[in-house]
């Protein structure tokens, strides 16, 4: 293992982050279900990339297939990325009826930011300060994981991002004084960018409705809403779309590599008057964006999604997930969150983020054979978000193994 981190470190430079403090070597994965170098098995429950369980024989199966036939671009004509862009358009509403194919979330919240200047010719957006939506420069203004170079830009505000006791009338309220200023500093309103369960804020427990004043809000001003699906889309929330489950209407949403279960896919999906926009005011081409294997394996992913009911099985299996978190007991634990296959448990101690006991509880977990995450401002909300064909079995089996690694620590 160390000969493998210093290797590690030489070739890809310092500060690339390994998940847990003694990092997991995986060399294979079936279902729900990885394998480290020693045959060491975990069930996962952790990562939401491959949607319908790692290696599923019928996407890999598609894959190789596609990649044994024509793998070129869009710029020449093929049936399938339209045949993909035609199934997941089915499942949304709002008019959002056109999309662009790209490789990564992170391209396509870009698209979704130029889209927004498109429409609007103002460059102002809003989003919360505590969230990620992606890695290009103007994404990056919006995450929060660490400040740009020279400081936030003028045309970016930051909103507080929600908790649980937040009210939608305090939130709409930092949006509208957020509006405000940006049309005082002669930016306007181009938009607010959010994921619709508020992941990386730490997922609190909203409701539906309460982003309707905030809705308002940026409409009255002209802004477009971006939606952000690349986690709770393709039916994790078990509704298809997490702002079906909000209850709001996006003029753009994104999606994310969930929806190839791993092949490095992403989309932007919006209505016909704002990809005008978008394609009058920008020259956009992406060369691996919408290639035949890519679609392909969307394709192979929609049908399991389909085929296994995997939107209702999410929905079952939060609610089992969700019952069997509110029955343990430990005095850390303050509050429950869930939405359908997004759930965990937020830790504190005298008032205060128990992140050190969250370190501790996930680095246990990986050692008991379960993987976790954390989330949250402090990182010290327990994260559960597995594959969606998980069984009531398996989810009794990690929060059984969360229910004794935290009896370890009732100190």
């Amino acid at each position: 293992m160390s000969d493998l981190l210093t290797r590690r470190a030489q070739r890809l430079g310092p500060n690339v982050p390994t998940f847990y403090d003694r990092p997991v070597h995986l060399v294979r994965g079936e279902g729900l279900w990885l394998w480290d170098d020693t045959g060491k098995r975990y069930l996962d429950c952790y990562n939401n990339v491959p949607h319908v369980g790692h290696c599923h024989p019928h996407v890999v199966a598609a894959i190789a297939r596609q990649a044994g036939t024509l793998n070129t671009h869009t710029r020449y004509l093929h049936t399938g990325v339209l045949d993909a862009l035609d199934r997941i358009t089915a499942t949304l509403g709002h008019g959002l009826s056109q999309g662009i194919m790209v490789c990564t979330g992170s391209e396509a919240n870009d698209i979704a930011l130029r889209m927004a200047q498109a429409v609007t010719g103002a460059t102002g957006i809003i989003a919360t300060d505590n969230t990620y939506h992606g890695n290009t420069t103007a994404t990056a203004q919006l995450s929060t994981r660490r400040p740009p170079i020279g400081g936030y830009p003028p045309h970016v505000r930051l909103v507080p991002a929600p908790e649980s006791n937040t009210s939608a009338e305090n939130f709409a309220a930092h949006v509208a004084k957020a509006i405000a200023e940006l049309q005082a500093a002669g930016f306007g309103l181009s938009g607010m960018m959010l994921c619709p369960v508020f992941a990386n804020e730490g997922l609190p427990n909203v409701a539906p409705g309460f982003l309707n004043a905030t809705v308002r809000a940026v409409r009255d001003a002209g802004g477009l809403v971006l939606c952000d699906e690349v986690q709770p889309g393709f039916g994790r929330c078990g509704q298809w779309w997490g702002h079906d489950w909000l209850e709001i209407a996006p003029d753009v949403v994104t999606l994310g590599k969930p929806m190839a279960n791993g092949h490095p896919v992403a989309a932007v999906i919006a209505t016909e008057p704002v990809m005008q926009a978008f394609r009058t005011a920008f020259g956009y081409f992406n060369t691996f964006g919408g290639n035949p294997v890519s679609a392909a394996a969307v394709n192979a992913t929609l049908d399991v999604i389909e085929a296994d009911d995997l939107v209702n099985h999410a929905a079952a299996m939060g609610r089992h997930a969700l019952d069997r978190m509110h029955a343990l007991s430990h005095p850390a634990i303050t509050e429950i969150r869930g939405n359908g296959l997004f759930f965990g448990a937020v830790l504190e101690r005298d008032g205060q983020p128990a992140t050190a006991l969250a370190i501790r509880i996930v680095e246990e977990m990986k050692d008991r054979g379960v993987l976790i995450g954390r989330i949250g401002r402090h990182m010290n909300i327990l994260k559960m978000r597995p594959p969606l064909p998980i069984t009531a079995g398996q989810i009794d089996l990690a929060i059984n193994t969360l229910a004794d690694v935290l009896g370890a620590h009732e100190e």
